[in-house]
């Protein structure tokens, strides 16, 4: 697929929280996702409920918001 050029930001939408034991591939696959995608230039947006998660790092997102993944948040973030 080739890269998008007109496409500057993505907004990632963690998993939220978890239980012990499962849904771990969940956030590696979102940590790698925000990884490439800012390897690629984008600036990426985190939001995720789970701040215990690795997604939550600094390293991984340009902006990240621990916060309740409701849709009234996520619309105020994407305002």
């Amino acid at each position: 697929m080739p890269k998008r050029d007109d496409i500057q930001s993505v907004l990632v939408i963690g998993s939220g929280p978890i239980v012990i034991g499962q849904a771990c591939e969940f956030d590696y696959s979102g940590t790698q996702a925000c990884r490439v995608l800012r390897e690629e230039g984008v600036r990426v947006i985190l939001v995720n409920s789970n701040p215990a998660t690795i997604m939550t790092d600094p390293d991984f997102a340009d902006a990240t918001y621990i916060e309740p993944i409701t849709p009234e948040v996520i619309e105020t973030i994407i305002a």
